[in-house]
């Protein structure tokens, strides 16, 4: 007995395409009305919140200036620095548009007049130390400690009376020496003054007799290391009227 072929399957059909089953399948669907008030909706929607956010954007770019302007305008103050010393005060320098004046020192007060002393005519007058002066219309009497008299005329001639003068005469020693002399020439007599060479003064005492005469004796004393002395005739408005020269002291003879 032959034994029984194998049937042979069938070959297999081909599947459609993918396409055509959807194709198929949306065939049987029917589609529904199309939702456009929906979509209307939705668009108002995305339209205004699209111009909300620009207009915020737009008020944030705005502020953003602002303030950038603000703080662009605003002057940034520094902080105060800590307090320290006070600072000393520098005068300014100046510069001398001109040469300064030389100031010329005021000159010295003038000295009072001396008084006079008024005397009679042979009145003996204590010139210290030893000494005494007198006046008689023939002119100055002296004497020292030694009693030796002494004479100086003004009638002799030898003094011009007309003319204002003055004489000059010393004794002393190493402990000092007395000075005496005439003033002739004036009645407005002021002082007699005596100096030395470094500028030492002393001012004598000044007689006259009675009448105003227009002549006097004037006496001082000197001490120690006054040197040679000029002798300086004034009136009483300090005007010079005569001088002499320094002359050594003469010692007693």
């Amino acid at each position: 007995m032959t034994p029984p072929r194998p049937t042979t399957p069938p070959d297999p059909q081909p599947e459609p395409p993918l396409h055509a089953m959807f194709a198929r399948a949306a065939s049987d669907i029917t589609p529904g009305p199309l939702p456009l008030e929906a979509v209307r909706r939705a668009g108002r929607a995305r339209r205004r919140r699209r111009t909300t956010a620009l207009s915020a954007l737009s008020v944030l770019a705005v502020a953003t200036s602002v303030v950038a302007v603000v703080v662009a305008l605003t002057p940034v103050r520094p902080s105060p620095a800590a307090p320290g010393p006070a600072p000393v005060a520098v005068p300014p320098t100046v510069v001398p548009t001109s040469a300064p004046s030389v100031r010329t020192s005021d000159p010295p007060p003038t000295p009072d007049p001396t008084p006079i002393k008024v005397v009679a005519s042979g009145e003996r007058v204590n010139a210290g130390k030893g000494w005494k002066v007198w006046l008689t219309a023939e002119g100055k009497h002296w004497v020292g400690p030694d009693g030796i008299e002494n004479a100086r005329s003004v009638t002799d001639g030898n003094i011009d009376v007309a003319e204002p003068g003055v004489s000059h005469q010393s004794e002393g020693n190493p402990k000092g020496a007395f000075h005496s002399g005439l003033y002739y020439g004036t009645r407005a007599a002021g002082r007699v003054e005596l100096r030395n060479a470094d500028g030492r003064k002393v001012v004598a005492t000044l007689l006259e007799l009675p009448g105003r005469p227009g002549w006097g004796v004037w006496y001082v004393h000197t001490g120690p290391g006054m040197g040679e002395v000029g002798t300086a005739l004034y009136d009483r408005a300090g005007r010079l009227l005569s001088e002499l020269p320094l002359i050594p002291r003469s010692d007693p003879s």
